[in-house]
């Protein structure tokens, strides 16, 4: 009990402190969707050149993972931030999501309803929960993120808290920007279709490729060989 209630006081106390920024929806902490990778990463400490590009067309899809210090700025206590790492998600160099994993060991304890009532001091209150539309098929970030526990968005926005169960309970919250988020879907399908199109293609010229350097590789050998080679 002890362990949950200075969890509570500690995650509280975040949301709090990152309310007084005035934080709307399409906000996490001082990171804005919308945003291009530079201003990011710049805000996050760490290079635009440890973004991942994960398609080129017909869209460029990239992703950036960060991890916060476990220590405080300046100083050699360890940080009370529950965040464990963040992964930001570009469409055409524009933020359209922030995917938020908690440390396990600063939520421990915590129950779904705490996180609710933390996280509605930043995004105010939760909507109302309705079930899934039938035709509406869930991203697969949404599959691998657990159960959603609890909403709050607006036409353009989403904010969504998930929850995982192994062993003991995990977070993650997820702050999408809408109308990217569709875009990104739309470009990474038509991404992967052309990935299938042309994959005999690569494969054909993977296998001439092989050949070709093993000829060159051949012939390499053979003119060092014959020119010391003594019967």
């Amino acid at each position: 009990m002890y362990a949950r209630t200075l969890a509570i006081c500690a995650f509280g106390l975040v949301c709090s402190t990152h309310r007084l920024e005035a934080q709307g929806l399409s906000q996490y902490r001082n990171f804005e969707l919308g945003s291009d990778l530079a201003s990011v990463s710049t805000l996050a400490g760490i290079a635009a050149s440890d973004a991942k590009v994960i398609h080129q067309r017909p869209a460029i899809l990239q992703d950036l993972e960060w991890r916060p210090s476990r220590w405080s700025p300046g100083s050699m206590a360890a940080s009370t931030d529950p965040v464990q790492q963040i992964l930001f998600s570009f469409y055409n160099d524009q933020l359209f999501r922030v995917v938020v994993d908690y440390g396990r060991d600063r939520t421990e304890g915590m129950t779904g309803a705490d996180m609710i009532e933390a996280i509605s001091a930043v995004y105010g209150t939760a909507l109302p929960r309705t079930p899934r539309a039938p035709d509406r098929v869930a991203s697969r970030l949404a599959v691998d993120s657990g159960s959603p526990v609890a909403r709050w968005g607006d036409a353009d926005h989403a904010v969504v808290l998930f929850q995982t169960l192994l062993y003991s309970a995990t977070f993650r919250l997820v702050v999408t920007d809408v109308r990217l988020e569709g875009l990104a879907r739309t470009a990474e399908a038509q991404a992967l279709r052309l990935d299938d199109q042309e994959a005999p293609r690569r494969e054909i010229v993977r296998q001439q490729k092989e050949r070709d350097d093993a000829r060159t590789a051949a012939a390499k050998a053979r003119t060092a060989n014959k020119g010391v080679f003594r019967p």
